[in-house]
């Protein structure tokens, strides 16, 4: 199986299943001598990992980081980062009704097809637990490039949404609810709506606005490696995301030249921002911000049509434990995958001067 790295100068290689013995990865062009902050790091992991609140799957993985190798003393050596995620609450039973049929919306049909097997516990290798280690990665990449500041929060869940504009909001709120919402009466309502549809044994999508502030002008490649290209493949990575826009996004299709343009003021900022942050695939120093879309999680606590190993069509109720919204754990993912990105950027920057 390919495709297993992302990045090119800040490169994170992730390994493990769902229900294996552990997740990992290793981090290769980490620059020598960063003072890593490990509480910052198990902090990210705790905004990710499962059973943190009742909105989300209530699979208990303490998610520890345990570090091998390119740490000394507590700075980097500029050697490869090798990391482990212990799995410690694994219930495999809870998927052996699947292992002759494909779970709809799943990869369970298309990797069966592809690679002549698939690890039916939990989705195996397409199990939203492999973001565990990208969650890590992510978090070294922030204390490379400490200056850039990285918010994200649920803006969406269903048609419930947050109508306010993002420099209107305390990004200091988004952790003091399960939901992540800085709009707190919109989070309440958020909140009460995805407890209403677990009860129905269902699931609902949403959307995660990232905010990216303090970014030097000059990040990013001409033609094939712009900015906002390798962060929209970063978001369209991560598991049930089904779109990503940056800027005025899909709602500039619908507006004339002479209102999306953003005027410059003298000192090179710009009068509005509908650019996102970035012009020619280059940061321009303003702010960048995007936002992903999820689905709904594709199991169901109700019965619903699958097809079998052998043609069969049958009716069959999802089992386990699972999130009946993705959105609230998905936060620190676009955080991190974020971070990724700013820091292979970065470290392009440098060897252009």
């Amino acid at each position: 199986m390919a495709g297993n790295t992302f990045g090119k100068l800040f490169k994170l290689t992730t390994f493990g299943e769902s229900h294996g013995e552990a997740l990992g990865g290793i981090i290769d062009g980490c620059p020598a001598g960063i003072q890593l902050d490990f509480d910052a790091i198990q902090h990210e992991m705790q905004r990710r990992k499962p059973g943190q609140s009742s909105i989300v799957t209530q699979r208990k993985e303490a998610d520890e980081v345990q570090f091998l190798s390119g740490i000394f003393e507590g700075k980097t050596t500029g050697t490869p980062i090798g990391f482990i995620i212990p799995n410690t609450n694994q219930k495999s039973d809870d998927y052996s009704h699947i292992k002759d049929s494909y779970r709809p919306s799943h990869a369970d049909y298309v990797y069966e097809k592809k690679y002549g097997i698939r690890d039916y516990r939990g989705g195996g290798r397409s199990s939203a637990r492999e973001t565990a280690s990208r969650v890590v990665g992510g978090a070294v990449a922030k204390q490379l490039i400490p200056e850039i500041k990285i918010n994200a929060f649920v803006s969406s869940v269903g048609e419930l949404f947050v109508s306010k504009p993002y420099q209107d909001l305390d990004f200091s709120l988004i952790e003091s609810n399960p939901v992540r919402c800085p709009d707190l009466d919109t989070a309440k309502k958020m909140e009460a709506y995805i407890k209403e549809v677990k009860k129905q044994g269902d699931t609902v999508g949403g959307t995660v606005t990232c905010v990216i502030q303090n970014v030097p002008i000059g990040l990013g490649e001409p033609v094939f490696d712009k900015l906002h290209a390798a962060l929209g493949q970063a978001m369209l990575s991560i598991n049930a995301v089904k779109g990503f826009e940056y800027g005025s996004g899909f709602c500039g299709a619908k507006m004339k030249g002479s209102d999306h343009n953003d005027l410059y003021n003298a000192d090179g900022t710009t009068k509005s921002n509908l650019s996102g942050g970035i012009q020619g695939g280059i940061s321009n120093g303003m702010d960048i911000y995007f936002r992903v879309a999820f689905k709904p999680v594709a199991t169901l606590i109700q019965k619903q049509e699958v097809l079998t190993n052998t043609g069969e069509l049958i009716e069959q109720q999802g089992k386990g434990r699972h999130d009946p919204c993705v959105v609230p754990r998905a936060v620190p993912i676009v955080e991190a995958m974020a971070a990724l990105v700013l820091a292979d950027y970065f470290l392009f920057s440098k060897i252009n001067i």
